[in-house]
């Protein structure tokens, strides 16, 4: 193979996407002598115009894509494709760039977007044997049988595989379908130009059969001594004959195949109205958790209102408790006042804030006694019993206005009384019975729900 020369365009483009007929391959040998330059004639269909990077590749039989060429040659572009000897060309392959080993090639013409527009019958690199000419075109034509075979295998092994991902695949309910439409879509794609190739391959053939009966007359009208060359013509003729009858069998199995791929539509087309089925559930369980959703935030609504409502009470007892620590140190200041007024009075009556209550209550032991030093009695005695109701004030409750003297109020007992027999709920100020403490606990519960 040449590598001096620049790389040819190529792709990936597989076979079954490839067009034979539009380039036709002219008097190409079963076999070429090794160590020879091989040419190469073809000619240009109508339709086909011929670009600039155009080439022609020798492909072993059996390629897939135009990477796997051996050798190529760059195509000349005709002056003027309007005239007949224009679009009849040929190329020369060199001898050293051709293969050593006996295996099948055959010429393929590609252009500069990497598709094969034609391609020749098989050959081989070696010494023509007269008895093995029938049976390697045989074996050629078999090949490619056998090649298309395992193309249909293949595909229809793909396809199987794509229903049974179809089956697979459930998650995404949306994508799967436009999936297998496209999937649809390429099938009925490959069916068409499953047509299309047997149909230029029927026209392929037709034109070598053309081909092979106008040089047959040619050699017949050249030379009569070329008779036993005639018969083995004839022969051949005979023998493509019944390759054409085996290739009609072979078009009906491909009508048979093209029936079971239409039954494996129709069942493709019941497999995706059950997806839409799924589809249409899933979009009601969707609903049904857009209501889920809708209930859920009506009762987050509902508990914000309710925290708000005991930030607010919360805020009212803060309010009160302020009132309250006010009244608290106003009391206070009274009392340390009246500590202090006390304190005076007994320093001025000569006593001490600690014998107090003695002297009280050695004055009630001794109530209708004088001092037996004192003529007109005590002169302070007055004073000290005018003082004694403002050590012992009656205090005031702040809430009901009421006086007690031992600082502990009756509605203020009561309340005690209550709070020790029930339970009071933080949230709600619900009250419940204090032998009702699991009830309490789960009702204090269910608020943080």
């Amino acid at each position: 193979m040449d590598k001096t020369m620049d790389e040819p365009p190529i792709s990936a483009v597989l076979l079954e996407h490839c067009s034979f007929s539009q380039v036709v391959f002219n008097n190409v040998e079963k076999f070429y002598v090794p160590g020879g330059d091989v040419t190469c004639y073809y000619t240009f269909t109508q339709q086909f115009i011929p670009r600039r990077k155009d080439w022609i590749g020798i492909f072993k039989v059996g390629w897939k894509t135009t990477r796997e060429y051996y050798t190529f040659m760059w195509v000349a572009l005709p002056s003027d494709l309007n005239k007949e000897s224009a679009r009849q060309l040929e190329v020369q392959f060199k001898a050293y760039y051709l293969p050593k080993d006996d295996e099948h090639y055959q010429f393929c013409y590609v252009d500069q977007d990497g598709v094969i527009r034609g391609a020749s019958i098989p050959f081989q690199f070696r010494p023509e044997s007269e008895e093995d000419i029938v049976v390697v075109t045989t074996k050629g034509k078999v090949e490619e049988i056998e090649q298309h075979n395992e193309e249909l295998l293949r595909e229809n092994q793909e396809l199987k595989d794509s229903c049974a991902s179809l089956q697979k695949q459930h998650s995404d309910a949306q994508a799967e379908l436009e999936r297998k439409q496209e999937a649809l879509e390429a099938l009925q794609s490959i069916n068409k130009k499953l047509e299309q190739n047997m149909e230029e391959q029927k026209a392929c053939w037709e034109t070598e059969l053309l081909q092979l009966k106008e040089y047959n007359q040619k050699i017949s009208s050249e030379n009569e001594k070329m008779g036993s060359r005639v018969d083995q013509l004839q022969a051949q003729l005979s023998t493509q004959e019944k390759e054409m009858e085996e290739l009609v069998l072979r078009d009906q199995d491909m009508t048979e195949q093209l029936q079971r791929l239409k039954n494996e539509n129709s069942q493709l087309a019941l497999s995706l109205a059950e997806q839409k089925e799924q589809q249409k559930k899933l979009e009601q369980t969707v609903e049904k958790m857009k209501q889920r959703e809708t209930t859920a935030r009506k009762k987050q609504q509902e508990l914000t209102d309710e925290n708000f409502d005991l930030s607010r009470k919360l805020s009212d007892n803060k309010i009160v408790s302020d009132v309250l620590k006010r009244e608290k140190e106003r009391l206070d200041r009274e009392n340390n006042i009246l500590k202090k007024e006390n304190n005076r009075l007994m320093n001025y009556m000569g006593l001490q804030g600690d014998s107090l209550p003695q002297q009280m209550h050695s004055s009630d032991q001794g109530a209708g006694r004088q001092n037996p030093g004192l003529v007109y009695g005590n002169p302070y005695s007055g004073i000290q019993e005018s003082s004694a109701p403002s050590l012992l004030a009656m205090k005031k409750c702040l809430i009901c206005s009421s006086d007690f003297g031992d600082g502990v109020c009756d509605h203020i007992l009561e309340q005690q009384q209550m709070q020790t027999h029930f339970l009071n709920c933080p949230i709600c100020d619900e009250a419940f019975p204090a032998r009702e403490k699991q009830i309490f606990e789960d009702h204090v519960f269910c608020h943080s729900l």
